[in-house]
């Protein structure tokens, strides 16, 4: 029995940020659900319905990367120059090797040898991650510039773009559950866009799908 269905025989509540727990979906994902990591916990009554912009350094921007990327189910298009987040990459990793999940994962050529870079690009050449329906390229643009994409389209559903890297300054990941700052807290000045919008999550689909394909092609050349 997984945690998920132990946790609703029991009547406990799973935690929100869980993989593979079905009451957990972007199926019914709404904007609103993340009013809660940001500093005021509440948008303005006149916040756009499927467009919100985040800051790092104020708002709890790792959580609210965690609460989408944590709910996909049905596939993931990810374009990440930086890629340095513990927590973020045991997602994917868990999602990589779920047959039931398409990704397309696209990673910067300059990028590619770091620490979860690596790791990720070891277990495709050691378990053939396209058979689990996982594609990973690492190139660079198409007039061969940095692939300086940092956003993702889960579940054909939500869309993130924004200038956040996945990493502790990138992100400000926060010391203090809840609150910005604290000893050794650090945070560039990035923001994070979650988009709901349909022509917008298409066409952000259709160009990390062919930034994908160029770096395949530059692979193979």
């Amino acid at each position: 029995m997984t945690g998920a269905a132990a946790a609703k025989k029991s009547g406990k509540k799973s935690p929100s940020n869980v993989i593979d727990d079905p009451a957990q979906s972007l199926q019914t994902f709404d904007l609103s659900d993340l009013q809660q990591y940001t500093q005021e916990k509440v948008y303005a009554t006149t916040a756009s319905k499927d467009f919100h912009l985040f800051y790092v350094g104020r708002d709890d921007v790792h959580n609210i990367l965690k609460h989408i990327l944590s709910r996909v189910s049905v596939s993931l298009y990810l374009n990440m120059f930086g890629y340095d987040d513990d927590e973020l990459n045991d997602i994917l990793m868990a999602l990589v090797r779920d047959p039931t999940v398409t990704i397309l994962v696209t990673l910067d050529k300059s990028q590619a040898s770091g620490k979860h870079e690596k790791a990720l690009l070891d277990a495709d050449r050691k378990e053939n991650l396209s058979a689990f329906n996982t594609h990973i390229a690492v190139g660079q643009s198409a007039t061969h510039q940095i692939s300086h994409t940092k956003g993702f389209v889960a579940d054909g559903k939500v869309a993130g773009e924004g200038s956040t890297n996945w990493s502790a300054a990138g992100e400000g990941q926060f010391v203090t559950p809840g609150k910005a700052g604290g000893a050794n807290y650090k945070a560039q000045n990035n923001t994070q866009a979650i988009i709901t919008d349909p022509d917008t999550v298409s066409r952000f689909t259709a160009e990390l799908i062919a930034e994908h394909m160029i770096a395949q092609k530059q692979a193979r050349q």
